[in-house]
């Protein structure tokens, strides 16, 4: 295998799969610095070719004739770029149309509102946040059924019992679930109940989850790890998209570093940076992206203008007595307003919120 560290690629969209002994294969195979890959994920098909040289060019030949690769039968567009990620690139959303996901449409100008408690814990609590966030215009409810908690005497969540009772709150007050699957264990259960299944950040490299949700046929929110570079963010879309699964958004929630005065340190280069590079809805989550409810209004307000195409918020009831990350919860009471005052920022950089 060739080093393909900063190879360029010829890409081509296809009709399907081409027989063994097509001459597109064997052309391909001419100007490839390695074995071209021909993938059917179901929804989409490509062939991906690493060139030999950079700029598109073999050595002493003239550049790629991109007409000659859109003139083949089966190729529907044909393009170089200049990495891997193919399907989450910008180039191949190009002119397609996005994905529903839980009621609400991507490539539109409403933003999408994710709000709830970071851990299911009673009927009670859960039906009254439902509530409050969906009349501040939540579409989304979210909350932890299994939690993945640093100390295993932490409150790990109430399992099972959590996904009923997010899909009973959810549908009394016209929201839908997102929710978390730790594991391969809790991923048929979250992928029947849900609306969205969410992978967290600790899982953001898990490769055999990330290829089962592939095939899971629910749309899948992807957390960035907060370990992860925006390149690990992208290949783990990637993995997704390429075993399946074209409805994919990803999220930023923050990353380790020197930084102590906050839990984590807010990336909002992310957000610009995601939308030039990846065709894919960007989600910012200020709750543990700060972990300190006093700051994510403001954060919240950035990421808006940094072009976030959604929110994703931990509200509580009493986040004093919250089981899980009470600090980074904004309360219940004042959910509203803070909701009030992201409405403007929307509408300055022409979305709706």
């Amino acid at each position: 295998m060739a080093d393909l560290d900063g190879a360029r690629w010829l890409v081509l969209d296809l009709d399907r799969p081409p027989p063994g002994g097509d001459p597109l294969l064997a052309d391909a195979r001419a100007i490839a610095a390695a074995e071209p890959r021909v993938l059917d994920a179901g929804w989409a098909c490509y062939l991906a070719a690493p060139l030999r040289a950079a700029g598109g060019r073999r050595a002493g030949d003239a550049p790629l004739d991109l007409d000659q690769w859109r003139r083949r039968p089966g190729v529907r567009r044909a393009w170089i770029q200049d990495d891997d990620t193919i399907l989450a690139g910008l180039p191949w959303r190009d002119g397609k149309a996005g994905f529903e996901a839980g009621g609400w449409r991507t490539g539109r100008d409403d933003l999408l509102l994710i709000a709830g408690p970071c851990a299911v814990e009673s009927r009670e609590q859960l039906d009254e946040v439902a509530a409050g966030v969906a009349a501040a215009g939540a579409r989304w409810l979210r909350g932890g059924a299994w939690k993945a908690r640093t100390s295993p005497y932490d409150f790990q969540g109430l399992g099972a019992r959590a996904l009923e009772l997010l899909r009973d709150a959810a549908d009394r007050h016209g929201l839908a679930v997102v929710t978390e699957a730790i594991g391969s264990d809790e991923l048929r259960a979250v992928a029947e109940l849900a609306d969205v299944v969410q992978l967290g950040s600790r899982n953001a490299q898990n490769f055999p989850l990330l290829r089962k949700l592939g095939a899971v046929g629910k749309p899948v929110l992807l957390k960035r790890g907060f370990g992860c570079t925006l390149r690990e963010l992208e290949y783990a879309a990637e993995y997704v998209l390429a075993h399946g699964n074209p409805r994919v958004l990803v999220c930023e929630r923050g990353i380790r570093s020197f930084e102590s005065a906050t839990r984590f340190t807010f990336d909002i280069n992310a957000v610009p940076l995601l939308k030039q590079r990846v065709h894919l809805p960007v989600i910012a989550d200020p709750a543990h992206g700060t972990g300190q409810a006093a700051l994510v209004e403001a954060v919240a307000r950035a990421a808006i203008a940094a072009g976030a195409d959604g929110l994703m918020l931990e509200v509580h009831p009493d986040p004093a007595r919250a089981l899980s990350d009470g600090r980074q919860a904004v309360p219940l009471r004042d959910f509203a307003r803070v909701v009030e005052s992201l409405r403007p920022v929307a509408a300055a950089v022409g979305r709706r919120l």
